[in-house]
């Protein structure tokens, strides 16, 4: 019996389910919302299995998988159970329990910074890093430095979601870069 899977049919499903919030957080930001997809079953594994379609060359040759704080979370861990590989939270500043590493990005406004676990990465691990939306690509280009700086190598970065005119893919340097949706 044939896969009755339609990763096309599927995508628009999730597509669907994606809510748009207009002036959340602030005023001009149009937010997209993953809540529906997370809280209706059939569409979550739908998303899941594409997130998985889009890096199936990658299977096998997947260490770790990074996610970033928190959506990121959301997907790289089911993700991550999927494969059989361990997951690494990158998180805030002052989040982590034990000894960390820390890029800091510039912000718009600002600046952050993300952190993970010193042992959390062993020299040689190969990484996808995983979060649910690409923007402007500071977050996503400091999970990528976090990885480096400890030995890894970042194969990849898998997004739900990219919203196209932040030229978050400049920000990622050459990396492969997959993206179920695009905004």
């Amino acid at each position: 019996m044939s896969d009755p899977f339609d990763p096309q049919a599927a995508l628009e499903r999730v597509r669907a389910k994606i809510r748009s919030v207009p002036d959340f957080p602030k005023p001009g930001i149009l937010f997209r919302d993953i809540t529906p997809v997370l809280a209706h079953p059939p569409t979550l594994v739908e998303a899941l299995r594409l997130h998985r379609q889009h890096v199936a060359d990658l299977e096998g040759r997947i260490d770790k998988i990074v996610g970033m704080e928190s959506r990121g979370f959301l997907f790289g861990m089911a993700l991550a159970a999927e494969l059989h590989v361990g997951f690494v939270p990158a998180r805030k500043p002052g989040k982590l329990p034990a000894a960390t590493t820390e890029v800091r990005y510039a912000l718009e406004y600002g600046e952050d910074a993300l952190q993970i676990h010193t042992d959390a990465i062993d020299a040689g691990d190969r990484v996808l890093v995983v979060d649910d939306l690409l923007a402007t690509g500071g977050t996503a280009a400091a999970a990528c430095q976090l990885v480096t700086k400890l030995g890894g190598t970042v194969l990849a970065a898998l997004f739900l979601i990219e919203l196209q005119g932040l030229d978050g893919r400049a920000k990622l340097d050459g990396l492969r870069v997959e993206t179920l949706l695009r905004y």
